[in-house]
C-alpha cells in the first residue's frame, strides 16, 4: 500500500510540472509584414552587438526601441548585464498561414541542444518543437547532438493585428510569463486593461502560467507614409523611438501622444536632402505665427523613403492655438547594472544555468468561444490563437504541491500493513 501511495505521490508530480504553456498564434493570408516586440531577458552579459545579432535586428534600432541613448561613442559594444528585460524589435511575417518572425537565424555553438537554444539563449519565447520544425533541412535527428555552426531558422511568436487595438494604433509584444507574473500586474505595467488582454489572448478567465506566452498590444504613432515607400507601415511604440532611411531619420512616439515626430537622426551619416521644397524647413520644423483667427502653423514632415530619397511635405494650416514644446521620450543611458524598476518584469530564465523546467507549445484557437475575439480592428474572422480554457491539470497546479504532499502522508499513515 505504501508502494502504491508512493507511486500515486510521483505520478502527481509529474502531473504538476509537466502541464503545457500556452501561446498566442494569429493566422494569417497575405505576404504583408509588420513592426512587433518579443520581450526578451538576458540570459548571459552581451554586447549590444551580439544581442542584435541573436535576433537578426540592427544594434541602433533595439537600443532606440528601448529609449536608450544612441549618441556615446561606440555603443554598439557596450556591454548590458545579464538578466536585464528589453524589447527586441523584430519584423513579423506570414509563414504557412501563422504569423511569426522568419528572419531571426542562429549558428549553433559548441554544448548547444534544442533544449539550450530554447529555453537559455532565446529564453523560452520558442520551443525545441519549433525550432526543429522550422529547419526540417538541418541534421536534427539528435537534438541533444547538433554539429558546430549549423544556420538554424528561429520563428520567434509575433502578431499583427493590423498594428491596432480598440481602433487605436499598437504594436505588439511577445511576452513570456513568469511565475510571479499576474494578468492584472502585466495589465497595470504596459497601461492596458485585463479584459483587452483577454480578448487579445482569446482567454476564458485571467488566469495564467508560468512559460505562458502573451500578446500585449502597446499603445504607438502610426506613420501615414505612402505604400511605395521602403518604411511604409511604420508603427513607433508610445515612450520609444524608431530610426529609418538608412540611419538618417529618427521618428519618436512622445509620452502620452498618438503623433508620430520625424526628425533628422544625429548619426554621422549620408543622407540625401531633408529639406522641404520651396522653404527653408528641415524636416520636423514647424514655425507658428499666432493670429486673431487662431495660429498659422507651416511644418515640414517627413514622408517616406523612397529609393534612396528621403521624401518630405510642407504643410500649412490653421488651429486654435499654437502647441506647447515637442515631447519626447526620456533617454536613458546604456545600462551597466540591473535598474530597480525601470525594465520589468522579473528575471528569467529562473534556474541556476539558465535552464527554465518548461517549454511553450502554441495551441490553435478553437472558433466561437466567449472572449476570443480578435482586437477591434484587427483581420476579420481571426482570433489570437491561446487556447480558450484552461485544462483540468492547469487547475491541479493551483494547489500548492504542500497540500499535496500532506494527503498522501496522512493517506500513507492511516493505511494499516
Amino acid at each position: 500500500m505504501q508502494l502504491a501511495a508512493a507511486a500515486l505521490l510521483v505520478l502527481v508530480l509529474t502531473s504538476i510540472t509537466s502541464a503545457a504553456a500556452k501561446s498566442t498564434i494569429e493566422p494569417c493570408s497575405n505576404s504583408a509584414s509588420c513592426p512587433a516586440l518579443v520581450g526578451y531577458t538576458l540570459y548571459t552579459d552581451l554586447k549590444v552587438s551580439e544581442l542584435a545579432s541573436l535576433f537578426s535586428t540592427d544594434p541602433i534600432s533595439l537600443l532606440l526601441a528601448n529609449s536608450i541613448d544612441i549618441s556615446l561613442p561606440d555603443v554598439e559594444n557596450h556591454i548590458l548585464p545579464s538578466q536585464l528585460f528589453l524589447k527586441i524589435p523584430v519584423s513579423c511575417a506570414c509563414v504557412d498561414g501563422i504569423r511569426k518572425s522568419a528572419a531571426v537565424t542562429y549558428k549553433t555553438r559548441p554544448a548547444d541542444t534544442l533544449a539550450s537554444i530554447s529555453t537559455a539563449v532565446y529564453a523560452g519565447i520558442v520551443s525545441p518543437d519549433q525550432i526543429r520544425d522550422a529547419n526540417p533541412n538541418a541534421d536534427l535527428s539528435d537534438p541533444s547532438v547538433i554539429a558546430v555552426g549549423t544556420p538554424l531558422a528561429v520563428p520567434l511568436p509575433c502578431t499583427c493585428f493590423n498594428n491596432s487595438d480598440n481602433n487605436l494604433p499598437a504594436v505588439y509584444m511577445s511576452y513570456v510569463v513568469k511565475d510571479v507574473d499576474t494578468l492584472s500586474g502585466i495589465a497595470a505595467r504596459y497601461v492596458t486593461t485585463v479584459s483587452d488582454l483577454m480578448n487579445v489572448n482569446a482567454l476564458s478567465s485571467a488566469e495564467i502560467k508560468d512559460g505562458d506566452i502573451l500578446a500585449i498590444p502597446l499603445s504607438a504613432c502610426a506613420s501615414n507614409f505612402p505604400k511605395y515607400s521602403s518604411d511604409y507601415g511604420l508603427v513607433v511604440p508610445n515612450g520609444s523611438y524608431a530610426i529609418t532611411a538608412g540611419h538618417c531619420v529618427l521618428c519618436s512616439c512622445g509620452p502620452g501622444s498618438r503623433n508620430l515626430y520625424c526628425q533628422p537622426a544625429p548619426l554621422a551619416v549620408s543622407c540625401s536632402s531633408m529639406q522641404c521644397r520651396f522653404s527653408n524647413l528641415m524636416i520636423g520644423n514647424i514655425t507658428a505665427q499666432p493670429s486673431s483667427g487662431g495660429c498659422n502653423l507651416t511644418s515640414c514632415s517627413y514622408n517616406g523613403f523612397v529609393n534612396g530619397t528621403i521624401g518630405s511635405t510642407l504643410s500649412t494650416y490653421l488651429q486654435p492655438r499654437c502647441p506647447g514644446p515637442q515631447q519626447f521620450p526620456t533617454l536613458i543611458a546604456p545600462p551597466t547594472s540591473l535598474p530597480d524598476s525601470y525594465f520589468a518584469p522579473a528575471p528569467s530564465p529562473s534556474e541556476a544555468g539558465g535552464i527554465p523546467s518548461t517549454n511553450p507549445r502554441s495551441v490553435v484557437p478553437s472558433t466561437g468561444v466567449a472572449f476570443g475575439l480578435p482586437p477591434a480592428g484587427g483581420p476579420a474572422g481571426s482570433a489570437s490563437g491561446a487556447s480558450n480554457a484552461h485544462s483540468l491539470m492547469d487547475r491541479v497546479t493551483a494547489f500548492p504541491v504542500a497540500l499535496v504532499l500532506c494527503l498522501v502522508v496522512k493517506f500513507v499513515l492511516s493505511t494499516p500493513l
